[in-house]
């Protein structure tokens, strides 16, 4: 018998729509691994079921499933985006309404950053649901597994859940997160040898077409992996820290429960060495402040200098403009194999910057720390935000100037989204703003995409702007001339092609 099958939905198209095709990425399903690979380590069997890496219907999720007698049934909504956690919900809902009419007879949980933010709300809604994991749920799975027999009255006994009672939703008592100091013990690794594949391990995930310098050969194998989980900045667009949640609050709100926590530099390694040993080179490192601590970085930036002797490693990690300080760490992270760094400049305004805690960045010359990477051989995938508190028709024009000025071969903007579990959610709420009419309409590339307005900009104003902004952007002779002596003109003519893919949007009437 099978304890548990850890489900990763597959809604894809209803999230990125024709990008889907083509241009987004397929992730490696970072956190249903480490459950897995933490639960079997306990004795339990363990499956993963990767509905969106087999691009499986309901129906043939359905079959899958009952191939095996198992005890319970585990959604897995985080995502490797900070939105993730809720646009996944949508193709987990809708498989989860279908197994229940097919009577299904193990319970049904759900994991992740969406049922961490609301989890009476996810429940009241969702009666396809039977309980939900209040944060990580790595102890509480262990308890639940535990139980001879997994029912509606087992689970009451657990801590760290919420579950639903003669229509009443009801918090058991919380459960803690995974220490610091029992990371390499209670979080062992990650079950890569669960993954489907089609012909060799990982061929069924690509990266981004950035990181593969915009060429298809370079995209698979594939895979994504977490050396140190949370962040310590409490930036209000951002809903990152739900893992770490400990109370029983309705509504979760991450930047109250900001902190780090770290594996080994030599129990991470031992997992690059898995990836190595199945041929994976591309890779993306998930954390959200991957430079923030050189205690932690150098000592596994030099480990995988070891293994990176012939350059063959094509990775990528995030960092912030203003952690970036010391030419010789880069020249070493570089050494590393990391040849993109995902950098949050988020705004050109330094009071935008302020008004969601991004940091004034007064003391960070942009442009210098930008020129610094890349004179270490290092790309950058800028990342922006466009309509954040206080932002204006001009502000919006001062970041967009500012990113033509860097001219890095990743660009990337975002609409400002009230994303569950962050401060600008909760405020959203205070203040009566539209918001989402469902899990979808918080996906940035979707046709029901829904997000804030400012005091100055309509929602509709602020996503057209920003539509309009990524193809010119992506348009531009100076980006095009760069890229083409770069990686050539294949890697040009794809980046050409992919403006012509226009996104439908319901808010200005597609």
């Amino acid at each position: 018998m099978l304890d548990i099958i850890f489900v990763v939905p597959n809604n894809a198209n209803s999230i990125y729509q024709s990008l889907s095709n083509k241009y987004s990425a397929i992730e490696t399903p970072t956190w249903a691994l480490l459950l897995a690979q933490s639960c079997r380590k306990q004795g339990f069997k363990v499956k993963i079921l990767d509905c969106l890496a087999e691009n499986l219907g309901d129906d043939q999720a359905y079959e899958k499933i009952l191939e095996n007698d198992l005890r319970l049934i585990c959604f897995v909504v985080y995502g490797q985006n900070v939105n993730a956690g809720t646009t996944n919900m949508s193709g987990a809902t809708r498989l989860s309404k279908y197994l229940k009419t097919k009577n299904i007879k193990s319970l049904i949980s759900f994991v992740g950053s969406h049922v961490q933010a609301l989890p009476k709300e996810t429940l009241d809604e969702e009666d396809s649901i039977d309980f939900v994991f209040l944060n990580e749920g790595v102890y509480s799975l262990w308890n639940i597994l535990k139980n001879k027999e997994i029912n509606h009255l087992s689970i009451k006994k657990v801590k760290g859940i919420a579950y639903r009672e003669n229509g009443n939703v009801i918090f058991t008592s919380p459960e803690k997160v995974v220490p610091n100091e029992k990371m390499d013990i209670d979080l062992p690794g990650y079950a890569w040898d669960l993954l489907p594949y089609k012909n060799k391990p990982f061929d069924l995930y690509r990266s981004p077409m950035w990181h593969a310098e915009y060429k298809d050969e370079y995209r698979s194998p594939y895979a994504a992996i977490q050396t140190s989980l949370g962040c310590q900045f409490k930036c209000s667009f951002c809903m990152i820290n739900l893992i770490n949640r400990n109370d029983l609050e309705e509504i979760g709100v991450s930047s109250n429960y900001s902190g780090m926590r770290f594996w080994s530099p030599e129990f991470i390694i031992n997992e690059f060495d898995k990836l190595i040993n199945y041929g994976v080179s591309t890779i993306r490192i998930v954390d959200e402040m991957f430079l923030l601590n050189p205690k932690y970085y150098i000592p596994l930036c030099k480990l995988l200098s070891e293994r990176n002797k012939d350059d063959k490693f094509r990775m990528w990690a995030y960092s912030r403009i203003d952690t970036i300080r010391r030419k010789n760490l880069l020249e070493l992270v570089r050494k590393a194999g990391i040849k993109w760094l995902c950098l949050g400049i988020e705004s050109g305004d330094k009071k935008v910057r302020l008004e969601v805690a991004k940091g004034k960045f007064d003391d960070v010359n942009i442009e210098k720390v930008i020129n610094q990477v890349h004179d270490s051989g290092i790309e950058v995938m800028a990342n922006y935000i466009y309509g954040l508190p206080g932002d204006t028709k001009e502000t919006i024009e001062k970041t967009f100037q500012l990113s033509l000025k860097l001219n890095t071969l990743g660009w990337n903007t975002y609409a400002a989204m009230a994303l569950p579990g962050s401060q600008l959610y909760k405020e959203a709420l205070k203040n009566n703003i539209k918001m989402p009419e469902n899990y979808e309409g918080f996906s940035f590339h979707s046709y029901n995409t829904q997000p804030l307005p400012t005091e100055t900009l309509s929602a509709g104003e602020v996503l057209k702007i920003r539509d309009k902004k990524f193809i010119e952007y992506h348009l531009n002779e100076n980006f095009l001339k760069k890229i083409e002596n770069k990686f050539g003109s294949a890697a040009k003519d794809n980046i050409v092609n992919m403006t012509k893919i226009k996104l439908k949007r319901k808010i200005y009437s597609d």
